[in-house]
């Protein structure tokens, strides 16, 4: 019998992992599940980046806005569906694509989930009190201090992951990052990791092209209608929150756009901090040629019995 795979295909945003993923899937004749944890909604289109409709009838793709951002869809409910789905999926098939800049759902899918202690709930209200009173930056500060390690990786734009490392720090004494990666789960699939990746001049040229594409796709206009739900932790997401700045009236559009910029750079530094750590990941230039990365999946493949 053959070895189950799943190719996980990851990089910074904007890299183009989408047409990478549609063009991996068609050669293996499967299909693409996505890990992109802002995907998920279907409220948000352009500033998630959704691939285009000629993109989805390309190929089949699952887990893209099959849920609202009035659900709470946390990473443990998709590495539940997820391998739920992989179960059904790999009984008839061999090989699966996943697609997504989302490291912590990446890792989900892959290796299960970290396991934390129970932690006072007291530490997250007084946190959620910090965040209103002193707002995000405190404690972006505060985690730089007790966790640098974890504070070079995280989304720090996103309060909830920054509470969410916080507490533990603060509950255990110890940094949120020493709990990572203590325990692997077991797998019934191989896993083939794909990074796509480029010199950093040409990431950033890129995102700020993005950007300015989906501002002309309407960008402004789908924040406008979301900003009175803008609490929600779906829509703590750059691309977002700089527009809400601006119907707010304390930034010009032109400098809320120019922050999205600066911010997706940020979090595509990030991302790369995020994969890199990865050894076994092939990674391949964003231009590669198809054939030398046929090629050297299929040399993967090989290696783990499905050749």
């Amino acid at each position: 019998m053959a070895v189950k795979t799943l190719i996980s295909i990851v990089g910074p945003t904007g890299i183009g992992k989408t047409a990478w993923a549609i063009q991996i899937a068609r050669h293996f004749k499967t299909e693409i599940i996505s890990s992109d944890s802002r995907q998920f909604f279907k409220e948000m289109s352009i500033g998630t980046a959704v691939p285009s409709k000629e993109e989805l009838a390309m190929v089949p793709h699952h887990f893209i806005q099959h849920k609202s951002i009035f659900e709470t869809y946390s990473v443990g409910d998709f590495e539940r569906d997820a391998l739920s789905f992989l179960t059904v999926f790999f009984k008839v098939n061999d090989m699966l694509v996943m697609v997504g800049g989302s490291g912590l759902y990446n890792d989900a899918v892959i290796h299960g989930l970290d396991e934390f202690p129970n932690i006072d709930p007291e530490i997250r209200i007084a946190l959620d009190r910090q965040l209103k009173e002193r707002g995000i930056g405190s404690l972006q500060d505060q985690l730089k201090r007790l966790d640098r390690s974890h504070y070079e990786k995280i989304d720090l734009e996103n309060p909830h992951r920054l509470i969410r490392a916080l507490e533990v720090c603060m509950g255990t004494g110890k940094p949120y990052s020493s709990f990572l990666g203590l325990k692997k789960k077991n797998r019934t699939f191989n896993v083939i990791t794909v990074g796509v990746g480029a010199d950093r001049e040409i990431i950033y040229r890129r995102i700020n092209k993005r950007v300015d594409v989906m501002i002309k796709n309407g960008l402004v206009q789908e924040a406008e209608s979301l900003k009175e739900h803008r609490t929600l932790n779906a829509l703590q997401t750059v691309g977002y929150k700089e527009l809400f700045s601006y119907f707010d009236g304390e930034w010009p559009l032109d400098f809320a756009i120019s922050e999205i910029k600066k911010n997706t750079r940020r979090f595509a530094k990030r991302q790369l901090t995020w994969f890199k750590r990865n050894e076994h990941t092939l990674w391949i230039d964003f231009d590669e040629n198809w054939g030398m990365v046929s090629n050297q999946i299929e040399n993967r493949l090989k290696q783990q019995g499905n050749g």
